[in-house]
């Protein structure tokens, strides 16, 4: 009767090892899964990583290589000091923002110096229009003796009957200075979007080196084993629990 019982409780023990063993093995396989989905999500994001980089990099490099195709060079004036100059003889007002880099005499080779180019190239217009932009003037040239208040101030009128005529269309004649403000507007749109495609770029390469970073990171992980090790280490300690609390039958 004595030996039962012990006997009983030896094979109920033995009963809860293998179901304990069970367990770990089912832990460790999902963690071996988790481990190559580790592996595998460290090479998506290495992969990824590279290709915005290299495509960051190719980016920038059309970026400057189209810039110095149109062998654009800053004029003697394009500096803080000289650009103010010439805004105060032009009389625009003083609240005007101006540029503050100098490209003066610099082969416009990048989305910086295109920035600063076109914003140069803002000020030269408003220095031909009186301070004027493009929504400010008159359609047409104003003919002589147009009343002022007709007019824009700097020889322009949105009305037709004080409009100058050409004489060989009978129509009137379009302001050439708001014709400038086309011309104007078109480059330095185009330098502009060579600024915010640069810094496009800039942004990709920033990017790849954060997914590369963080896919080497997964694979450090993985590859390491940190997991297997945690499975490892569960594994031991149930076992050393169920081995522990066995019972040696007596007589």
């Amino acid at each position: 009767m004595n030996t039962v019982r012990p006997q009983a409780k030896l094979h109920s023990q033995r009963s809860e090892l293998e179901q304990g063993l069970d367990r770990d093995e089912k832990e460790f396989e999902m963690r071996k899964v988790f481990e190559i989905g580790g592996i595998v999500a460290a090479a998506v994001l290495v992969a990824f990583g590279v290709a915005a980089i290299v495509m960051g990099v190719n980016g920038r490099s059309t970026v400057q290589s189209s810039l110095k195709l149109e062998q654009i060079v800053g004029s003697s004036d394009m500096t803080p000091a000289g650009i103010k100059v010439e805004a105060q003889k032009a009389g625009l007002p003083a609240t005007l923002a101006l540029p503050t880099v100098s490209v003066a005499g610099q082969s416009i080779n990048n989305g910086a110096k295109a920035r600063a180019f076109a914003s140069y190239m803002r000020i030269h217009v408003l220095e031909s229009t009186g301070g004027l932009t493009y929504a400010q003037m008159g359609r047409f040239t104003a003919k002589p003796g147009t009343p002022a208040k007709f007019t824009d101030g700097h020889g322009g009128t949105n009305i037709d009957t004080y409009a100058a005529v050409d004489p060989n269309t009978k129509q009137p004649v379009s302001n050439g200075l708001r014709d400038l403000w086309v011309t104007e507007t078109a480059l330095t749109t185009a330098l502009n979007t060579s600024y915010m495609a640069e810094q496009l770029s800039l942004f990709g390469i920033v990017v790849g080196i954060a997914l590369l970073l963080a896919g080497i990171g997964f694979a450090i992980l993985a590859i390491g084993g940190a997991l297997r090790t945690n499975a490892v280490n569960v594994f031991s300690k149930k076992t050393q629990k169920s081995t522990s609390t066995q019972v040696v039958p007596t007589a």
